[in-house]
């Protein structure tokens, strides 16, 4: 099973993809750990990853699609993956389309989280006065005003990439306001929905 999820900050994708990496035993690739991962290993692009994160630039898409191109040939992604905080842009998802293409394989759905961003903001703003209540610093991604710029980036540069998955008839919308069983419930339908789909293909 090869993902994606998708979904704005604090839609929970994290804990989800936990759960849906102990479902199907296949790894969580998320976009940092890689980019460290192939600067401890000392690759070709590890190197210059760390060329370019020394100097606190922004990492070239390039270089990120190469990153993740190469994880996903070691073997505990043999039977597939769940990629997390990739692809941000539709630059990027054409990019690991070409990727997945060059090794004849392609992605089996799209799980997105979809939140609405006033409810969002009114559980971080919650957060927020209850840690200063108990004289505790406000963490920096439970600043209101900080959360919603992250929100903001998200809506300009990931949202069309739910449209480009669209396009493909991949995308799968689950509510992420939902309580936490419930959301991993309708993931989980999602996905045997696309299991089912695959094996009447293979069928016919």
């Amino acid at each position: 099973m090869r993902l994606v999820l998708l979904g704005p900050p604090g839609a929970g994708k994290g804990t989800q993809a936990t759960r849906i990496v102990t479902r199907f035993a296949i790894p969580q690739l998320s976009t940092g750990d890689m980019l460290r991962q192939a600067v401890a290993e000392g690759t070709a692009a590890g190197l210059r990853v760390k060329h370019i994160m020394d100097r606190g630039e922004l990492v070239p898409d390039d270089v990120v699609v190469s990153v993740i191109a190469n994880r996903i040939d070691h073997s505990d992604a043999a039977n597939g993956f769940i990629l997390d905080g990739f692809p941000r842009t539709v630059a990027q998802a054409e990019a690991l389309d070409r990727e997945l293409a060059t090794r004849s394989i392609k992605l089996d759905a799209v799980l997105e989280l979809e939140v609405d961003e006033d409810a969002l903001l009114e559980r971080i703003k919650g957060r927020a006065d209850e840690a200063a209540s108990r004289g505790e610093p406000v963490r920096r991604d439970d600043n209101p005003e900080v959360f919603k710029t992250r929100l903001d980036v998200y809506r300009e540069q990931t949202a069309p990439v739910t449209e480009y998955y669209r396009s493909q008839g991949l995308l799968n919308i689950v509510d992420g306001l939902q309580p936490i069983d419930a959301v991993t419930e309708q993931l989980a339908a999602a996905l045997a929905a696309v299991t089912s789909d695959q094996i009447r293909s293979d069928v016919r």
